[in-house]
């Protein structure tokens, strides 16, 4: 059968732009690929000549001589096996980037059908090993000040019989007589060669004849550690700490992996924390609030300070204590105290006499404005 011509194969004019033709191949490609269409010949065979057409007409240069003398002046240039398919596939790339949508094509077309150019998908190297990931609590105090906490967790260690090969003695691994240490095997569908995981070796391109019995060829042992940690002052809570090498052991001697250790923090029955400062709410007399006072105040570290409460001050007042906050850099946040005016609910009768001898004095406001909201903003 004659070849047809190469613009007639894309369905794109002779003038066609490079974005054109490559649309066009992409949209042929997708449509009569082969596992979209299995077991069909014909569109295994239209599949097979868009990439041919695409191959000679996608490059300038063969463009140009294709324009020119047609199909003599590029006899040889097109993909007409295997392997020059494979090799025409991963020049692509940057059209199609993936056909993993297709039939569990997991790796992309260029892995799948060709078996990655070749490449070896042995594991035998070292590899770093695996992160673990931990957890701790503490309290609200600890994360302002820091504190050193111990934690248990399990850990993969290299096994010290066979040193991490999984053979026993320590022998070294054998070749998988499967995929002669390839890590994948080949099929051939059509004009295809599809490569495919070694189920020998799953992939490592070597097995163990006689596995250590004391990790049952794994090359590794789960261990049980305790591990001292510093929670650093002015830790948050969710915050995740990492600490290095203390992780899986890696395969094949590799390095080990890294511990993350999520911090949780309790609450506080007095303190909040935001960002670098903290919050707590002081009860007052209405006197006290009325002629001002001088309190004494415990801190977070149980320490007593001195506070002066102003005259006049207003229930839900806040006041700033500056260094008394969360340390962080070298400095600390500050300490925010709400002042919170207590009326008594009782009242002797000397009590009450008094105040009524002050309503009568200062006077009262029978019809009261209401308050703007925003002066209540400005007030918190």
């Amino acid at each position: 059968m004659a070849k047809r011509d190469y613009y007639e194969v894309l369905g794109v004019q002779k003038n066609a732009s490079m974005d054109d033709i490559k649309k066009a191949y992409r949209k042929l490609a997708l449509q009569y690929h082969p596992d979209k269409n299995p077991g069909d010949k014909t569109a295994e065979e239209k599949f097979k000549e868009a990439t041919e057409a695409y191959e000679i007409l996608g490059d300038e240069q063969k463009r140009q001589t294709y324009d020119q003398f047609g199909f003599a002046g590029v006899e040889g240039m097109g993909a007409s096996n295997p392997q020059d398919f494979a090799r025409t596939f991963r020049g692509f790339e940057d059209i199609f980037g993936d056909f993993g949508s297709f039939g569990g094509f997991g790796s992309g077309i260029f892995e799948s059908l060709f078996g990655g150019g070749g490449r070896r998908a042995s594991r035998d190297g070292p590899e770093q090993g695996g992160n673990i990931q931990g957890n701790v609590s503490v309290t609200f105090q600890e994360s302002i000040y820091g504190v050193k906490k111990e934690i248990a967790y399990n850990r993969n260690e290299t096994c010290p019989s066979c040193k991490g090969t999984g053979a026993a003695g320590g022998a070294a691994r054998k070749t998988c007589p499967t995929c002669r240490g390839v890590g994948q095997v080949r099929h051939s569908s059509g004009f295809f060669s599809v490569a495919s995981t070694c189920p020998s070796c799953r992939g490592a391109g070597s097995i163990v004849e006689h596995p250590c019995k004391d990790c049952g060829g794994r090359g590794f042992q789960t261990k049980r550690r305790n591990l001292i940690i510093t929670i650093p002052a002015g830790v948050e809570n969710g915050r995740r700490l990492v600490v290095q090498g203390q992780g899986n052991a890696g395969p094949n001697g590799g390095p080990s992996g890294n511990l993350y250790v999520f911090v949780s923090v309790a609450s506080h029955e007095y303190f909040e924390r935001q960002d670098d400062d903290l919050f707590c709410a002081v009860p007052i007399s209405i006197t006290q609030a009325a002629l001002g006072s001088e309190i004494q105040v415990t801190t977070l570290d149980n320490k007593t300070i001195k506070v002066k409460v102003p005259p006049g001050t207003q229930n839900g007042k806040m006041l700033r204590i500056r260094d008394e906050g969360v340390p962080h850099g070298g400095r600390k946040g500050s300490l925010y105290i709400k002042f919170m005016v207590q009326v008594p609910a009782k009242l002797s009768r000397r009590g009450r006499e008094l105040l009524e001898e002050l309503s009568r004095v200062e006077g009262e406001n029978a019809a009261p404005r209401l308050v703007p909201l925003a002066e209540l903003a400005e007030q918190q």
